[in-house]
């Protein structure tokens, strides 16, 4: 482990440089694939378009924290990586719904892998007293890779071709592997890949030190799995012709606060500061069903923006201080495995709810608003005598 009381690092920043590339590339597609199913004729199944890319991801969660632990946080990423960069070729090649709906199922493999990989190196690299500093700047730069990629991608599927979206997004992720390429690995005692790495028993799965935390995200994450799935829809609706534009507000209000949220954590601890996280979230769903213009809409995601620049630095760096350094992979596994549940889960829900009728697009939203409110009430009641003694 290479733990250095400095946080600007060269590898640090060559993480996060990656990093703005990787989530670019996933994001660029994004506002894009409900009109590109529709399109082939799925216009029935837009709720699997997110909700199959998180089940992938989420299946894969056990076998990367496993992988990051024995073998590496490097081949983790690098793997994650790769996968992106191959879907981005063959989405133009395959025309079928259900050879699109594989495609994405498999493209979720890319999140599976990579973010746990960096999250497991960056924690590695950094002083235990500025673990949610870190992960908040490595969120910031994340984000604006997912801000700047949603943007894009629609601005180039409107004046070029769906096709050069993808060509695109795969040439961020190809950029994104080609920085890493002399990253030194922070393992220690790494071992040479063994086909045993890949059998995971129950009690590898999840990591119950960090429950609390993972079921924190969970019951919150559901609203950005609505907020993928009816967003670019709702945009339409409204008359915003750049289904990007809410993601790009959203993330810029995330970034606004993500470095500070990080630090605050860091000061008066993890609890304090995701309570206020999931109150936001709560007003900024219940805005967002109401909204029924332009303005009103946007504002939403600049509250939504807030709320999540808060609570994801504060949720990692919280799962961090509970986990063994020496299952630190399978910790952060376990924290994503319940960041996909609740995308799929909420991506699934709001596509069954909305059914392609404009009368529906608010509710999703209030669903949102009433799981955020049982996450709060948890956090209230129950998560500090639940939660295990940091180590």
């Amino acid at each position: 482990m290479l733990t250095q009381q400095r946080i600007y690092t060269p590898a640090f920043l060559l993480l996060c440089t990656s990093s703005f590339l990787f989530f670019a590339s996933f994001g660029m597609i994004l506002p894009e694939l409900p009109a590109y199913l529709t399109g082939l004729g799925g216009a029935d199944y837009k709720g699997y378009i997110i909700s199959l890319f998180t089940l992938a991801a989420a299946i894969s969660r056990p076998f990367s924290g496993k992988l990051a632990d024995n073998i590496g946080r490097t081949p983790v990423i690098f793997f994650g990586i790769f996968v992106s960069f191959l879907a981005g070729l063959f989405y133009p090649v395959v025309l079928t719904v259900s050879g699109f709906l594989l495609l994405r199922f498999l493209h979720g493999f890319s999140t599976g892998f990579t973010p746990t990989g960096t999250s497991a190196y960056v924690a590695d690299i950094v002083p235990p007293h500025r673990r949610g500093e870190a992960m908040g700047i490595l969120g910031l730069i994340s984000n604006i890779g997912t801000a700047f990629g949603p943007a894009l991608g629609s601005e180039l599927a409107n004046k070029f071709s769906t096709e050069s979206m993808f060509y695109c997004a795969s040439g961020f992720a190809l950029c994104s592997m080609v920085l890493l390429l002399r990253l030194p690995e922070t393992l220690e005692n790494k071992q040479r890949f063994h086909v045993r790495f890949l059998k995971v028993g129950w009690h590898e799965i999840i990591e119950k030190r960090v429950l609390v935390p993972s079921l924190v995200m969970l019951l919150t994450l559901f609203s950005f799995g609505a907020v993928l799935t009816i967003v670019p829809d709702f945009s339409v609706h409204l008359g915003l012709e750049n289904k990007g534009v809410f993601f790009t507000i959203y993330t810029l209000a995330s970034l606004a606060t993500r470095f500070l949220a990080g630090r605050v954590s860091d000061r008066f601890g993890r609890e304090i500061v995701m309570k206020w996280a999931l109150f936001i979230l709560i007003i900024a769903m219940i805005y967002l069903g109401f909204s029924d213009s332009i303005f009103h809409f946007l504002v939403a995601s600049a509250i939504l923006g807030v709320s999540t620049g808060m609570s994801s630095p504060t949720l990692f760096a919280w799962t961090i201080d509970l986990s063994h350094d020496k299952y630190r992979g399978r910790a952060l596994a376990t924290l994503y495995i319940a960041l996909e549940i609740g995308i799929g889960v909420g991506a699934l829900v709001a596509g069954w709810v909305y059914g392609n009728e404009a009368a529906y697009l608010g509710y999703p939203f209030f669903i949102s608003a009433g799981l955020a409110s049982l996450a709060l009430l948890f956090m209230l009641l129950f998560a500090k005598k639940l939660t295990p003694p940091m180590l």
